[in-house]
C-alpha cells in the first residue's frame, strides 16, 4: 500500500497518472489496432465494428460499478490503514465480478443481435457487428474481474502492475489482429470476427496474469477463500457507491447510441465517421483520464483521514492539470484533426464526416476536463450521485435540441456536434457547483469525525 495522506499531492498525483495513462493508452490500442486492421475490410465492415464498439459502454458502465465502488471503499480503508475491511471489499467486489462475467455472457449475445438491427445503417452493416461481438464478447465478460483487480491496486495508490499487464495484453492483441483479421501468415482471414477473437483472447491471458500478481505477490489485499461467501453488507456498499457512476457511463451509452441512430440517415460511411472521430477524442482524453484517475484514491484517502485542506488541494491541482492538458490539445485537434482520422478513415464521405465532428467538438475538450476532475473528487468522496445527475442533465440538453434539429429536412452533421459542444459546457459548469455543494456538506464533518475517533 501507499500512503496517499502525507507528501506533496502534485508529485503523488504524477506519479500514479503517468502509469495509469501508459494502461489507459494501451487499453485504447486494443480498439484502434482492431480498427485499423477492419478498416481495410473497407466501409460496411467498418461501421459495423465501429456501431458494435459502442456495446462497450454498456459493459463499461457495469464494470464502474464494481471498479468505482471497489475503489472507494479500499481507499477509505488503506487511508483509515484497515487491512481487514480492505481484503473483504475486495473478496466481495471479486464474487460480483464473476457473477456479473457469467451474466455478460448469457445476456449478451441475443441483446447484441437486438443492438445491431436498431442501429445498423443497413444489413450488410448489421451482420458486420454481429459477428464481430460474437467473438468480442468473453472480451467484455473479462472486463469485471480485470476491473476489480486494477481497482483494489488503484485505491492503495498500486498501479504500476496493472499498466505493465495492460501493455503486454496489447502488445498480444497487436500480433494477433493482423494475423485473425487479414490471415496473414496463415492464409485463413476471418474478417471482423477475427478482430473480436484477438481482443478475447488477449484480455484472457492478461487476466490470468493480475490474478497470478494477487495470488503471489499483493500484500495488502490478496484472495481470500473464506472472504468470497456472498456478504450482502458489502454488497449493498459496493454497489451504493458504484451504481451511479456505472448509470454515469451507462448515459454515455444512450448519447452515443443517439447520436448513431441520428447518423443512420447519412448512410453507413457517416457511421463510420464519427465512429472512427469518436475512437480518436477518446484517445487524445487519456492523459487528462488519467490525472483524474489517479485524483480519486488521492481525495478517498485523505477524506477517510479527516484532511479536508488535502482534499480541496487535490480538486484544485486536477482541474488546472487537465486543462493544461485539453488546451493544447484543442488547437491541435482545430487545426489538424483530420490527420488523426485520416489514418483509420481514408478517404470520403467517412474521412470528412470524422473531421468535422472532431474540428467542432474540439470546442469542449477543456470542459470535458473539468468534468473528469469533478467525477474524481465525487467517487473520493464515496457518493458518485452527483456526477450522475450532471450527466443525465447533459442527456437532456443534448437530446431534445438534437432530435429537433433531426426532424427538419436541412438539418446537417454540424448542427449535432455543436449542440454537443454546447451540452458539455452546460455539465462542466453543473458540476463544478456539486464539487462546491460537496466540500460543503462532507469535508466538515469528516474532519470532526476523524478529530473525535483520534
Amino acid at each position: 500500500m501507499k500512503d496517499l495522506t502525507q507528501g506533496s499531492i502534485g508529485r503523488h498525483l504524477a506519479a500514479m497518472a503517468l502509469p495509469i495513462a501508459a494502461g489507459m493508452v494501451f487499453q485504447t490500442l486494443y480498439f484502434l489496432v482492431d480498427l485499423y486492421f477492419v478498416s481495410g475490410l473497407g466501409p460496411v465492415s467498418l461501421a459495423g465494428v465501429s456501431a458494435a464498439g459502442n456495446v462497450t459502454f454498456v459493459v463499461f458502465a457495469a464494470t464502474q460499478v464494481l471498479n468505482i465502488g471497489t475503489m472507494a471503499l479500499i481507499a477509505h480503508a488503506a487511508g483509515r490503514k484497515d487491512r481487514a475491511e480492505a481484503g473483504r471489499v475486495f473478496n466481495q467486489g471479486a464474487l460480483l465480478a464473476a457473477l456479473l462475467a457469467v451474466a455478460t455472457l448469457a445476456a449478451g449475445y441475443p441483446f447484441a443481435r437486438l443492438y445491431m438491427g436498431t442501429l445498423g445503417a443497413d444489413p450488410a452493416v448489421t451482420a458486420a457487428g454481429i459477428r464481430y461481438l460474437d467473438w468480442f464478447l468473453p472480451n467484455l465478460a473479462l472486463q469485471f474481474p480485470v476491473a476489480v483487480m486494477g481497482a483494489a491496486l488503484r485505491g492503495t495508490g498500486i498501479v504500476k502492475p496493472t499498466m505493465l499487464v495492460q501493455a503486454f495484453t496489447v502488445l498480444l492483441n497487436a500480433l494477433l489482429a493482423p494475423v485473425l483479421i487479414a490471415g496473414w501468415g496463415t492464409g485463413h482471414a476471418l474478417g471482423v470476427a477475427g478482430a473480436g477473437l484477438a481482443s478475447s483472447g488477449a484480455i484472457a491471458v492478461g487476466t490470468g496474469m493480475l490474478a497470478y500478481y494477487f495470488l503471489k505477490l499483493e500484500s495488502f489485499v490478496r484472495f481470500d477463500a473464506r472472504a468470497l461467501r456472498p456478504d450482502f453488507a458489502a454488497w449493498r456498499r459496493i454497489l451504493g457507491v458504484g451504481l451511479p457512476a456505472g448509470g454515469e457511463f451507462a448515459l454515455m451509452f444512450v448519447y452515443m447510441g443517439l447520436i448513431y441512430w441520428i447518423v443512420r440517415r447519412f448512410g453507413a460511411e457517416a457511421q463510420a465517421g464519427f465512429g472512427v472521430g469518436m475512437r480518436v477524442m477518446q484517445s487524445l482524453f487519456l492523459p487528462a483520464m488519467a490525472v483524474a484517475f489517479a485524483a480519486g484514491p488521492i481525495v478517498g484517502q485523505n477524506y477517510a483521514a479527516g484532511h479536508p485542506a488535502r482534499v480541496r488541494r487535490t480538486f484544485a491541482t486536477a482541474v488546472l492539470v487537465t486543462t493544461l492538458i485539453m488546451v493544447p490539445l484543442t488547437l491541435l485537434c482545430r487545426w489538424r484533426g483530420g490527420v488523426f482520422v485520416a489514418v483509420f478513415a481514408g478517404h470520403g464521405a467517412a474521412l470528412e464526416v470524422g473531421t468535422q465532428f472532431l474540428r467542432t467538438i474540439a470546442l469542449n475538450f477543456v470542459a470535458s476536463g473539468c468534468v473528469f476532475a469533478c467525477s474524481a473528487v465525487f467517487q473520493g468522496l464515496g457518493n458518485t450521485m452527483p456526477a450522475v445527475l450532471s450527466s443525465a442533465g447533459r442527456i437532456v440538453s443534448f437530446a431534445l435540441p438534437a432530435l429537433w434539429l433531426a426532424s427538419r429536412p436541412d438539418f446537417t452533421l454540424a448542427e449535432l456536434w455543436y449542440t454537443s459542444v454546447a451540452s458539455m459546457t452546460l455539465q462542466a459548469v453543473a458540476s463544478l457547483w456539486l464539487v462546491r455543494r460537496e466540500f460543503a456538506r462532507r469535508l466538515p464533518a469528516a474532519s470532526a469525525h476523524h478529530a473525535a475517533a483520534a
